[in-house]
């Protein structure tokens, strides 16, 4: 049985936030691909469940863990090729060019001042 060491999906984008959104984006994309096991999808699904249920236990940290192991959990088990798939087209740049706009609007400007009269 071969071995897979580069098996760790590592996604950096810069930044916690950003890496979080492209993470779930990430889960959200497999959940939609029908190439993953149905089994695999139970897990962040039972982990949404979870935080539905009441709380086993007191406080949100245990809720946030378990949603976090079960999308990192499914994310891992899903086979690599497909997550590195969805991986190139989340993290795809559209080439553009950045164009300021004129600003047509200054020869209309108007000096004046303001005085906030205090009764």
């Amino acid at each position: 049985m071969p071995e897979n060491k580069d098996r760790k999906v590592v996604i950096t984008n810069g930044g916690l936030f950003s890496d979080l959104v492209v993470r779930v984006k990430l889960v959200i994309r497999l959940l939609g691909d029908a190439r993953v096991s149905p089994l695999l999808k139970l897990l962040p699904v039972g982990a949404l469940i979870y935080f539905i249920i009441p709380d086993l236990v007191i406080g949100p940290l245990d809720d946030a863990a378990l949603i976090w192991l079960g999308g990192y959990l499914f994310v891992e088990m899903c086979p690599p090729e497909i997550v590195q798939e969805h991986l190139r087209s989340l993290n795809q740049v559209i080439p553009g060019v950045w164009k300021e706009e004129p600003h047509e609007m200054d020869s209309d400007v108007i000096e004046g001042e303001f005085w906030d009269k205090q009764e």
